[in-house]
């Protein structure tokens, strides 16, 4: 599997994974949760995307640095625009930024599995 081919499935299991969870925070807990849920899983693609980006350009560590800060803070003036208005409760933004951690090692797992073993 390429790198390009591990993005894309990240991103697909991601974003199927945000739907049911924010499904169910907006059942449980109303729209700002449901919307929180999705802009953190979100960010959290729109962020993995940029570095992945990066990863492939094989950029220098200069511009590493200066790509890295600029996403840090495109990530953090978008959640705090929906905190301070209140569109997204900051729990839910955390559980949908949190669920592409996890896929990621979800999906190395099972690339590891699936790999010939070492000789």
């Amino acid at each position: 599997m390429t790198a390009s081919e591990l993005t894309a499935r990240v991103t697909v299991t991601t974003a199927l994974a945000v739907l049911p969870l924010a499904l169910a925070g907006g059942w449980l807990a109303g729209t700002p949760v449901a919307a929180g849920v999705v802009a953190g899983g979100a960010l959290a693609l729109f962020s993995f995307r940029l570095l992945a980006a990066r990863a492939a350009a094989a950029t220098p560590p200069a511009a590493w640095i200066v790509t890295a800060g600029l996403r840090f803070a495109a990530v953090s003036a978008v959640a705090a625009v929906l905190f301070v208005h209140g569109w997204a409760h900051p729990l839910a933004v955390l559980a949908g930024y949190s669920l592409l951690p996890v896929i990621v090692v979800i999906e190395g797992l099972r690339l590891t599995r699936e790999s010939p073993p070492w000789k």
